[in-house]
């Protein structure tokens, strides 16, 4: 059996590029699509997809395939110390840091892995095997997950990833988990949340004793620094209160560049389950 996926090109429509008429593509039966990991001593194992998705934690997995060292690439493989599962994840792009940075803020998202799983299937039309390893894996607080490329631009795929993205798409939602090409953020939304990532680690969440002063000046909007200087010494109070707005405790508006007038305003009663538990691992 063969599914026929029709490509709208969504991402245009979310980037503002022109549409393109949709086109249909051919991928293989979810059941009949392989998942090949890496078991906790580093030997490569494989089982159906459909199997493998149900019963292997790929949030807890090393890479299945390195990432590439391209010469005269400015960026190269690296590290982002996750706030969410208090290690280290690996990243090959910037584009993919930057999507590893904006999904450990999400209050919904319980676990982050890079490359875990390679899906390997044989194409319907050729009869070739064909393989793929999307970039991250995220696990949400409701048992759902997130399979995701990052593309450094939100051009649709086209060629080979377009092929790639309608298999997982159809792979993934056999299993209850999304497929998604992550569109790069807005420029200003990315270093905003930059810069606050720089106070992720729970270390700041009461430093100096003023976790209770800083949410307290911010029961009421009012201008960031204003609201710092109400909770005790500048210097002191501004890790804690970036860390808040990183957590969610507090909320802003981060379309906006973040500066000493911009409006900070109380966060929900519970931001997200599960953020006290990361800042418990993480100390």
């Amino acid at each position: 059996m063969e599914y026929v996926i029709f490509d709208s090109s969504q991402d245009s429509a979310q980037s503002g590029l022109p549409a393109v008429a949709p086109r249909a593509c051919r991928v293989p039966e979810p059941g009949a699509v392989e998942a090949e990991f890496a078991g906790s001593d580093g030997t490569l194992m494989q089982r159906r997809w459909t199997q493998a998705a149900v019963a292997v934690r790929f949030e807890q997995l090393q890479p299945v395939a390195a990432f590439p060292v391209v010469p005269g690439r400015r960026w190269g493989p690296g590290w982002w110390w996750s706030a969410t599962t208090a290690r280290h994840v690996m990243h090959g792009s910037q584009a993919m840091c930057t999507q590893l940075m904006v999904l450990d803020r999400d209050p919904r998202v319980v676990g982050l892995s890079a490359r875990p799983v390679r899906l390997i299937w044989r194409d319907p039309g050729s009869g070739r095997t064909l393989t793929w390893v999307p970039q991250l894996f995220a696990r949400y607080t409701q048992g759902s997950a997130l399979l995701a490329d990052c593309p450094a631009a939100a051009a649709p795929a086209a060629g080979r990833a377009a092929r790639a993205a309608a298999v997982l798409a159809a792979a993934c939602a056999a299993v209850g988990f999304t497929y998604r090409r992550l569109v790069p953020p807005d420029k200003v939304v990315a270093a905003n949340v930059r810069w606050l990532a720089g106070y992720r680690h729970p270390r700041h969440r009461d430093a100096g004793g003023l976790e209770q002063a800083v949410l307290e000046a911010f029961t009421e909007p009012r201008p960031l620094m204003a609201g710092a200087a109400a909770a005790g010494e500048v210097l002191t109070a501004l890790p804690v209160l970036y860390h808040a707005l990183w957590s969610g405790r507090l909320t802003a508006d981060l379309t906006r560049p973040l500066g000493e007038h911009t409006l900070v305003c109380p966060g929900p009663s519970d931001p997200g389950a599960g953020g006290s538990e990361r800042e418990q691992q993480a100390r």
